[in-house]
């Protein structure tokens, strides 16, 4: 058996444990944990996936994270999560909203932490090709033009709904792009629409 997951219902009650594999395939909910990383200067950590991996290869997101083990709470996931994909250790996480996400390829709950690193990062290269610090605004207007994991887009339209890094952190907006050009190609406007459940419950 492979990736042991807590199989949980629409109201993310644990009702089982399986192999993630299985429960993508069969559409079964499950627990996904990730992290908004911001530096002091309040710039979130923008990657590009690897072009090996399984899942959105080649694709920009905005968070760091994945499936939470079999019994593992939402903030140990989102810490080990930021140990094994950045090579950040040691750095507290704090929850900022979960919601239940329709996802591309299969359903899952989706619970999105903060957490400011201000040390070293050394990324898996098999599976972070590239990163750089975006300021708010510059992440949206990257967003907008493509290329960004379809599941992200969603989160971040809730995130900066919530607006709850204002409470603790400045936002300052700084051009960063990957060598050889833009975080993303192409043309277009998104804007984060009205809707939406925002919040940790």
């Amino acid at each position: 058996m492979g990736e042991l997951v807590d199989r949980v219902d629409e109201d993310d009650r644990v009702v089982g444990v399986v192999d993630r594999a299985e429960a993508i395939e069969k559409k079964w909910l499950h627990r996904v944990a990730t992290t908004v990383c911001r530096d002091p200067r309040g710039r979130i950590l923008v990657h590009r996936r690897s072009d090996g991996m399984s899942r959105f290869p080649g694709q920009y997101n905005w968070l760091i994270g994945g499936a939470a083990e079999a019994g593992e709470s939402w903030e140990e996931a989102a810490v080990r999560e930021l140990g094994e994909e950045l090579g950040v250790f040691g750095v507290p996480v704090r929850p900022v909203l979960r919601f239940l996400c329709r996802g591309e390829i299969s359903p899952y709950w989706l619970g999105v932490h903060e957490a400011v690193v201000s040390g070293a990062i050394v990324p898996d290269p098999t599976e972070i090709a590239w990163y750089g610090w975006f300021g708010e605004e510059e992440l949206v207007e990257a967003v907008a033009r493509g290329e960004f994991v379809s599941d992200g887009v969603e989160a971040l339209r809730r995130y900066l709904k919530c607006g709850r890094a204002s409470d603790t952190l400045p936002f300052i907006s700084r051009p960063c792009s990957p060598p050889g050009g833009t975080a993303a190609g192409g043309g277009g406007r998104w804007a984060a629409s009205p809707g939406g459940a925002c919040g940790w419950w």
